[in-house]
């Protein structure tokens, strides 16, 4: 809406909404939770049932309906309490009644979520291209957008959760396509540190720890990369993907022939190896 006041929202780390510097985010569980959802799906109508049903789960209390609308109201009124004194716009405009649910209104140029995303997709609009130059700028920066886990201060019922995990999703495979860029780019001894924390975190993720031995392997230490398939192994409790196996054995007998694009070809993006 022309003339309408900027609502920041920032979703990627603790929850953050503001609004001409001020933040509208209140202190009470439940009013956090609405808030939390209404901003993950800004300019988007979110039902009254989905926001009871992520404030209370299937135990919706009869005054459900009715304590809802008195949490609204108190976002209505932090939001008003920041708009500049004679201000045209109301409350009512920026957290908008539609249709049987409500709907916060913000440009996506001030949500992270939305940039994170636009980020993403120009990654790997590059990947395709075969231009890993752009794709590891572009993902870069999606990832630079990340403050913490998604709304890592607010309490999650169901919907919230099943957002989060899905968003925490879209985070770990921007960051495998953008370490798969560097690999192309010859970074791989800059990436071993960050890759083995991520393996150290996800023991049994196989692409991890394939991007690792890989990473070993160009910066010319085999038996380290080796070992990277040894502790997978276990972690597994059993063998990893044939996939692993041929590049353990190509390790084994002729690692120089090894090459990213096997494993990862730029042009995909990101293949599994499982």
């Amino acid at each position: 809406m022309l003339g309408m006041p900027l609502l920041e929202i920032n979703v990627l780390g603790p929850v953050s909404v503001r609004l001409r510097n001020c933040s509208i985010v209140p202190t009470a569980g439940k009013p956090r939770q609405v808030l939390a959802l209404l901003a993950l799906r800004c300019g988007r109508a979110v039902s009254a049932s989905t926001l009871m049903s992520e404030i209370w789960g299937d135990a919706v209390p009869r005054s459900g309906p009715t304590t809802l609308q008195t949490y609204v109201l108190q976002l209505r009124r932090r939001i008003e309490g920041s708009l500049p004194v004679g201000s045209k716009q109301t409350a009512k405009e920026l957290l908008a009644r539609s249709y049987n649910g409500y709907q916060l209104v913000a440009a996506s140029r001030s949500f992270d979520l939305a940039e994170f995303d636009r980020l993403a997709a120009s990654g790997s609009a590059a990947l395709e291209k075969c231009d890993a130059e752009s794709a590891a700028r572009y993902l870069g920066q999606a990832l630079d957008l990340w403050r913490g886990p998604v709304l890592v201060d607010v309490p999650m019922g169901r919907v919230l959760a099943a957002a989060a995990a899905t968003i925490e999703d879209a985070r770990t495979r921007v960051l495998e396509q953008r370490i798969v860029a560097d690999l192309h780019l010859g970074r791989h001894a800059a990436l071993i540190p960050e890759l083995r924390t991520l393996v150290a975190a996800h023991p049994a993720d196989e692409n991890t720890s394939a991007l690792l031995m890989i990473a070993l392997q160009r910066s010319g230490a085999v038996p380290r990369a080796l070992q990277v398939f040894e502790d997978l192994s276990r972690a597994l409790g059993g063998e990893p993907s044939a996939c692993l196996q041929r590049l353990r054995q190509e390790l084994i007998e002729d690692p120089a022939r090894i090459e990213v694009s096997t494993y990862f070809p730029v042009e995909r993006g990101l293949p599994r190896t499982v």
